[in-house]
């Protein structure tokens, strides 16, 4: 200013009236400016900057410029602040509030909303509490925070706390209840309201719908004072989802105004009823069509089964994209039409990373496994680069290969990859390992984890228990139960598993109704299998029987696999009584299933009941069941030996059955 004024004082009297010293200051100025490092002390614009550099990302960028402005203000912090917590960085956020030398009422409300947002309810709480002021911003963000995580009697404490409540407030908890099924709470509340805007009445309409309560939510609907689409469109999916498809039809022709969610709901409601000729009618008239709406038709067709449908009309239209493709090979996959949906995967004008990745899934889901190992060669060799979904499949189809060989390099691909920190692929490595018999790497990977989630847990308890180590299985258990992990039903099948490989009858049951009275776990086939063949396993068959009546006047199902279990147990312990009646029972479901039959032969020829077994084989040449032969494999110095039960083909099988004879003899003569 005082430079400004002595211009235009010489100005006026015409004569140079500057100081040497303000001369010399202009000057410096002057020679900034033009070497473009004039800094103002005027934050806004570098403010602007930030906020520009934190919404886009850049928050390198954002904390360079901070650092180096020689003047800030609480805008300056609080859009740091803000920056942090949109890029996800919590740490840094309460570090730059605790250092901000003045917070006004906008820094303790952004940093409420980014507590809420991150979960941390506690600090949110303790910054409310030490709040000077506060506005009604706060009090909504502590009400959105507490529904946000699932505190809905916290939010209504404070929400009847407040000194002042907007309309906001009340749409808060609205929407809260509503997403609880609490309708009748949320209307009382609705009522109570003293002003309303549009989204109060969606809201409310919504919860109506969502509920059923059709004829209360269209009354709500003619009451509106003013409806925007949204109300519309929430009127038309609630009559689409309680079946009613022909008013929501009637109700998009009356709308004044549509917009891309008016058509494609209508879309998939028309779909989902199978009226496809009527949505391909309604996308022919749709005044913007694009990628977006055809996929949801054709996604809509597959859902239903209609896939051979679908993909005549994916060969007909112009708005086929990736996304398309994609949908209608899986859906050929979902039929089980494993040829077909290789061709249409190789006729692919285009594949992304979806693409590879899910016919790789599929391929290992539908017993295609090593052929999705080959298209992940294809895929490393031409297509977008592997990522941790691609390595999660190959890691689950290696676990069902006889050779632990190609689990171990896609392991090591994973390691160098950088993909070992997601948990979903560490937990696909420890299951990968478990199910080929190779513990000691599964236990090694389970304990370099970072992190555990449930499946973690089950991973590595289930592979103890299924390759016999029952103890150890057991103790990871117990360990489980130190954490914040809570065990769900897999878990628990892990746990019967181990309770029976390890001969615990007590621990087996004293788990089974912890799992059911404690955890409130509904227990499955495979409980009620692993208890029944831990109690027959050792004998006590008659209490598996017992077990067996107690579930079907629980009225649970007794499925093939809790009789084959008991069917187990009476082949060791030769009991031909029990034996017949789990055999009938599994063959009642699985007329064709060869090992029944010869398991129950085998129970007459131990007990000396020859003309059973014969009765048994003749039956099963009448039904025309033929057994498969049976397959065992042997890696030996990395290649994989595979012999088929009465195959002589094998270049060594004549030493192989001089050592077999030898192990045979030394047998003997230990029991003698």
């Amino acid at each position: 200013m005082f430079f400004v004024f002595c211009t235009i004082l010489s100005l006026k009297h015409g004569r140079t009236l500057i100081s040497p010293l303000v001369r010399k200051i202009s000057l410096a100025r002057l020679s900034s400016i033009r070497q473009g490092n004039w800094v103002s002390l005027d934050p806004k614009p570098l403010n602007t900057k930030i906020t520009h550099y934190m919404r886009n990302g850049y928050v390198k960028e954002a904390q360079k410029l901070f650092d180096e402005m020689p003047h800030r203000n609480t805008v300056t912090w609080n859009s740091m602040i803000c920056g942090y917590f949109k890029n996800g960085n919590l740490h840094k956020a309460l570090i730059l509030f605790d250092q901000m030398p003045n917070c006004d009422l906008f820094s303790y409300n952004t940093m409420i909303a980014g507590l809420m947002q991150n979960g941390v309810t506690n600090g949110a709480e303790k910054i409310f509490v030490q709040m000077p002021v506060r506005d009604v911003v706060t009090w909504n963000s502590m009400v959105a925070g507490y529904i946000r995580n699932s505190l809905m009697d916290d939010a209504l404490l404070l929400f009847n706390q407040m000194p002042s409540r907007n309309v906001i407030s009340w749409n808060l908890v609205m929407v809260g209840l509503v997403n609880l099924q609490a309708i009748d709470l949320a209307e009382q509340l609705f009522k109570e309201m003293p002003t309303r805007d549009v989204a109060s009445w969606t809201i409310m309409i919504s919860g109506l719908t969502s509920t059923g309560r059709m004829v209360e939510a269209r009354e709500l609907f003619e009451d509106m004072p003013v409806r925007d689409i949204k109300v519309w469109n929430t009127m038309m999916v609630g009559y689409i989802g309680n079946g009613k498809i022909e008013i929501a039809e009637g109700l998009f022709q009356k709308m004044p105004e549509r917009d891309s969610d008016s058509w494609n709901e209508l879309l998939n409601g028309l779909v989902d009823c199978q009226r496809i000729n009527d949505a391909v009618r309604l996308f022919t008239d749709m005044p913007h069509k694009g990628p977006r709406s055809w996929n949801s038709i054709l996604l809509g067709l597959i859902r239903n089964g209609l896939v051979v449908e679908a993909h005549g009309f994916l060969e007909k239209n112009p708005f086929n994209d990736v996304v398309s493709w994609t949908n209608m090979i899986i859906g050929y996959f979902e039929l089980g039409d494993v040829g077909t949906a290789i061709k249409l995967f190789e006729l692919m004008p285009d594949k992304d990373e979806t693409a590879w990745n899910a016919t790789i899934f599929e391929l290992g889901k539908n017993d295609h496994g090593e052929v999705g190992l080959k298209y992940f060669v294809k895929m490393k060799e031409r297509g977008p680069a592997p990522d941790e979904a691609t390595f999660t499949s190959i890691l689950t189809i290696s676990s069902d290969l006889p050779s632990l060989d190609f689990g171990k390099q896609s392991h090591a691909q994973i390691i160098k990859a950088g993909y070992n920190c997601f948990i979903a692929v560490s937990n696909a490595v420890v299951t990968m390992y478990a199910r080929c018999g190779g513990m000691c790497y599964a236990f090694l990977e389970f304990s370099s984890m970072p992190i555990h989630d449930v499946i973690s847990w089950n991973s590595i308890i289930c592979g103890f228990a299924h390759n016999g180590n029952g103890m150890k299985a057991l103790k990871m258990f117990k360990q489980m139960r130190l954490t914040d992990v809570k065990p769900d039903q897999i878990t628990f099948v892990g746990v019967l598993s181990a309770c029976s490989h390890a001969g615990l009858i007590d621990h087996g049951g004293y788990y089974f109704n912890f799992m059911r009275y404690k955890c409130f776990l509904q227990p499955t086939c495979e409980h009620y299998t692993c208890m029944v063949d831990l109690l027959g396993r050792f004998g006590l068959i008659d209490e598996a029987v017992t077990f067996i009546d107690q579930m079907k006047s629980d009225g649970v199902e007794v499925s093939s696999s809790v009789w084959g279990a008991l069917l187990g147990s009476c082949r060791i312990h030769k009991n031909v009584k029990v034996g017949e009646i789990a055999a009938e029972n599994i063959l009642a479901m699985e007329p064709f299933n060869a090992g029944v039959y010869l398991i129950l032969a085998e129970i007459y020829l131990n007990c000396k009941m020859r003309e059973d077994a014969e009765r048994i084989w003749s039956r099963m040449k009448e039904r025309g069941v033929k057994k498969q032969p049976g397959c065992s494999w042997i890696e030996v110095n990395n290649v994989v030996h595979i012999f088929l039960a009465g195959d002589c083909s094998h270049p060594e099988v004549c030493s192989v059955y001089c050592v077999l004879d030898l192990l045979k003899i030394e047998m003997e003569n230990e029991f003698l």
